[in-house]
């Protein structure tokens, strides 16, 4: 089997080491070719190459004559989930598994920050020495509290491996029957929502976005959710109502909220999310990580050389699941 095998970069992957490209050449046999090209000048190079590793838009796809399988560069894959590569007959897979360390990093972060008031006392600079009390009065100790996670792949994996150490009673739920870990002796299914969020002073968002999970977290499943809750959210902002984000967080309902993601990107300048002080934003940069794109290659080195002998793929996407 002869390939060709294009690389478009993007953000998570913005250059390709020397040693990495040799090794996608020895993975996908002799005489294959490995062609690196920019998005906007890829629409030529698309039109023979069997296998991409990046972002195929539906533009780019309409000129894939010969594609059989892309690997993802983002752990998310919604924005593949277009009619065209849906109903195709092209493999997809992605980073999914790899990414949930350092998400779940940046998770713990926006819960820390808002549960020991760090960024209220770096942004009050000198005078928080005066306001001691008041900061003090609002902290909170993360051991013993109530840790929901909705979703419990990778990321909700390692939130939930971070939070057993921090102390947290933890439960999850997933739509799949999946394996528990050594922090999650059983996950629940969804059927369970109601009873999670009723349970839960944390709630962290692990799921990706699908048709299922746009807007769950609305206006109902927060008013189900134990008054004085934290949420936090690091995989895709659509999962969220905003409006009924920000009414919950006004009325005191939701003590804060930790969002890496919104569901608006970018979050445009008026909306009330940015003005809220029981609001820590990031501007989607949890899934940043030094590891990211080294784990990322190699995983697509290993799913080439499987491609090439006909054999299960890493990361393989469900795509009418979306995930």
């Amino acid at each position: 089997m002869t390939l060709k095998i294009l690389i478009i970069p993007g953000l998570t992957l913005t250059e390709i080491p020397e040693h990495s490209i040799q090794k996608i050449k020895e993975a996908a046999g002799p005489d294959s070719r490995v062609v690196i090209s920019e998005h906007s000048l890829a629409h030529n190079e698309i039109e023979d190459a069997d296998v991409v590793l990046g972002l195929v838009t539906p533009k780019l796809f309409v000129n894939a004559k010969k594609l059989s399988w892309v690997q993802s560069i983002s752990s998310g894959v919604d924005s593949f989930m277009y009619p065209e590569f849906m109903n195709s007959d092209v493999l997809l897979t992605s980073e999914k598994g790899l990414v949930g360390e350092h998400l779940a990093d940046h998770a713990f972060g926006l819960l820390l920050t808002l549960t020991r008031q760090l960024a209220m006392a770096r942004d009050m600079g000198p005078a928080s020495w005066k306001n001691r009390p008041a900061l003090r009065a609002e902290e909170v100790e993360l051991s013993g509290l109530n840790l929901g996670i909705i979703g419990f792949g990778g990321t909700g994996r390692s939130v939930a491996k971070r939070a057993d150490a921090f102390g947290l009673n933890i439960r999850a739920i997933d739509k799949e029957e999946v394996s528990p870990s050594e922090a999650v002796k059983t996950v629940e299914s969804t059927s369970s929502l109601s009873d999670l969020l009723s349970w839960s002073d944390v709630l962290c968002i692990c799921c990706p976005l699908t048709k299922e999970t746009e807007k769950l977290v609305n206006r109902e499943t927060l008013s189900l959710l134990k008054k004085g809750a934290y949420l936090i959210n690091v995989t895709r902002g659509e999962i969220i109502d905003e409006d009924a984000l920000v009414e919950s967080l006004k009325s005191g309902h939701l003590k804060g909220a930790g969002l890496d993601v919104t569901p608006r990107e970018p979050l445009p300048d008026d909306s009330d999310l940015w003005n809220l002080p029981n609001v820590i934003l990031t501007p989607h940069t949890a899934g940043a990580s030094q590891y990211r794109a080294s784990r990322n290659l190699d995983r697509f080195i290993s799913n080439v050389e499987k491609f090439r002998k006909k054999q299960p793929l890493e990361g393989l996407i469900n795509k009418l699941e979306g995930y």
